[in-house]
């Protein structure tokens, strides 16, 4: 399944960095988010923008996790030739990703 299945995400940017959290609809879904979205996960999902380091935090009770991403915006909105490198862009292209269903473990 993709993780929007059982998330939404916010997002921000400044310069060069982009901070995505991911939030489970329902908090008993935030165990599966924390085993299935790492920042491993997340760097290899963005391997062809992402040139910096992927920074994850928990934050538990908002049942979400927050990603900073470093030199991510093509070295910042106002200065990218990217066409749309705003953090909008980067978080749905992260609720995208696959992840095991918690009905069946696939």
């Amino acid at each position: 399944m993709k993780l929007r299945d059982i998330a939404h995400s916010r997002t921000g940017d400044k310069g060069d960095l982009c901070n995505i959290s991911v939030i489970a609809y329902r908090p008993e879904d935030y165990a599966l988010l924390c085993e299935a979205v790492t920042a491993a996960r997340v760097k290899a999902h963005f391997a062809d923008i992402v040139q910096g380091e992927i920074l994850r935090y928990e934050l538990p009770g908002l049942a979400a996790l927050n990603f900073v991403l470093k030199d991510a915006l093509g070295g910042g909105v106002t200065r990218s030739l990217r066409l749309d490198a705003h953090g909008k862009s980067l978080s749905s292209r992260l609720l995208d990703l696959e992840i095991p269903s918690p009905d069946d473990g696939s």
